[in-house]
């Protein structure tokens, strides 16, 4: 039985994620505003910016649950069992192989349709 249960938002929360927000737009203005410095500063100012409002929102309680799927997204990836260059050639290969039988045999059914349609319709 799979139950769900309603996680309670703190203020706290809410607020950082409003101020995390505030401050993206606030450093998109900021760059424009600037803009008789020089693009390196601008950029790394928006950057600045940017990782402190991902690093706030990585505080609250979605933030912590997004890295945590993270985490576990990273333990997943090194289960999987990748093909070996040979495995991923031969498999490429009749991938080519079966996509040109195929398209050679819609290829004759569209020649012989064709041909049976205009000898039908006397045109041939």
């Amino acid at each position: 039985m799979n139950t769900q249960t309603e996680a309670s938002i703190s203020v706290f929360d809410v607020v950082k994620q409003v101020f995390s927000i505030v401050f993206i737009i606030a450093g998109i203005a900021a760059f424009y505003y600037f803009s008789d410095f020089k693009l390196l500063y601008r950029i790394l100012g928006w950057v600045a910016v940017f990782v402190l409002s991902v690093v706030m929102l990585a505080t609250t309680a979605w933030g912590g649950a997004i890295t945590a799927f993270i985490a576990d997204s990273k333990i997943e990836v090194r289960k999987i069992v990748w093909p070996t260059r040979d495995e991923t050639t031969r498999t490429t290969l009749l991938v080519f192989a079966m996509v040109s039988v195929v398209s050679l045999v819609l290829w004759l059914l569209d020649t012989f349709l064709f041909w049976g349609v205009r000898l039908l319709t006397g045109q041939a």
